[in-house]
């Protein structure tokens, strides 16, 4: 009996304290939301209606939205892409989804199509690339470098495509698509928000029940079958659900690097933890990283709108150097 007390009072204490962390997370948003909706003109204002008209309201409300919705979506994304090609360096930007995205998304432009046709276009691109990169590193027996020159050609070809297209084109909606490109949180008005959404909770019902079985996937192939992990269908769901978020994110505000590859990679260091648990506080802080780089940005740098994406980059930069001697010296 006293051994049954004792040991239900660390299991309650756990309860606790992950009740708090909850709390203190929600808080942290609500708070971290309110502000960011304050931001403009240089300088910060009560965000509550009495203060703000509808035309400001229409233009700040959306970008706050964009931005923890596509900072969530890549840091899960990135989560489960790290599980899939066992390496902490995998991201949507690194090893060329986000860029094949990008180019279904200036194709379909380019050919004068819009609304659904633009999120279905950067999910065929991400899908498309993330199949190929998948088959080659497995042909190729893995490894960090072997990801990483693939994702770096696959990117640059991608990359130099697209710039072909927009050179190409007079059309003033691919030369609007230049900002959007970098990675910019303005919206683009190139597909209705709730095309992206719908797209985002698909791929997270796919993903986040696969917690386990991607858990099992970082063991090895061999140990995953043992397992009773069914590796060819994991790896097609991750694959399909991946390139459902990485495709809404890169159609909302363009390509985005290294949130996907930061986030869950400090969170596992940090916290450790199982896939399930981590992708769902990656989107989280995902979102939230996401949406305080912005609006830094916007406020130091007013009047000039810096795309996220160039902050990001130079952010992510030092770290994937500092992870990359950290996992190699492994």
């Amino acid at each position: 009996m006293a051994n049954t007390i004792s040991a239900s009072i660390p299991t309650q204490t756990r309860k606790h304290k992950h009740s708090l962390y909850y709390i203190a997370a929600a808080v942290a948003s609500v708070l971290l939301i309110w502000l960011a909706l304050g931001i403009g003109f240089g300088e910060w204002s009560s965000p509550s209606p009495s203060h703000l008209d509808d035309t400001i309201w229409q233009l700040r409300y959306p970008r706050v939205v964009t931005a923890l919705l596509v900072g969530m979506a890549l840091s899960v994304s990135g989560a489960a892409l790290q599980a899939l090609f066992e390496n902490p360096l995998a991201d949507p930007s690194l090893i060329g989804t986000s860029g094949g995205a990008a180019l279904g998304v200036v194709l379909v432009l380019a050919l004068g199509f819009g609304g659904i046709g633009i999120p279905l276009a950067a999910f065929t691109g991400s899908v498309l690339v993330c199949l190929f990169i998948l088959a080659c590193h497995r042909f190729l027996g893995g490894g960090q470098m072997g990801l990483l020159i693939l994702g770096f050609v696959i990117s640059a070809f991608c990359a130099a495509v697209v710039s072909l297209i927009l050179f190409m084109s007079d059309d003033m909606v691919l030369r609007s698509a230049t900002n959007w490109l970098s990675g910019s949180m303005a919206e683009a008005g190139f597909v209705p928000l709730r095309y992206s959404i719908i797209s985002m909770v698909l791929g997270l019902a796919i993903l986040l029940p696969l917690g386990r079985q991607l858990d099992g996937l970082m063991l090895g192939e061999a140990a995953a079958k043992s397992l009773g992990i069914k590796v060819g269908v994991v790896r097609c769901l991750v694959v399909i659900a991946s390139a459902l978020l990485t495709g809404a994110a890169v159609s909302l505000a363009g390509v985005i690097g290294f949130i996907g590859m930061m986030v869950p990679n400090l969170l596992a260091i940090l916290f450790g933890g199982g896939r399930m648990r981590l992708m769902i506080w990656s989107g989280w802080l995902g979102a939230i990283l996401l949406l305080v780089i912005d609006g830094a940005a916007r406020h130091v740098a007013y009047p000039v709108d810096v795309p996220v994406g160039i902050v990001l980059a130079l952010l992510g930069g030092p770290f994937f150097i500092w992870l990359f001697v950290r996992s190699s010296r492994r």
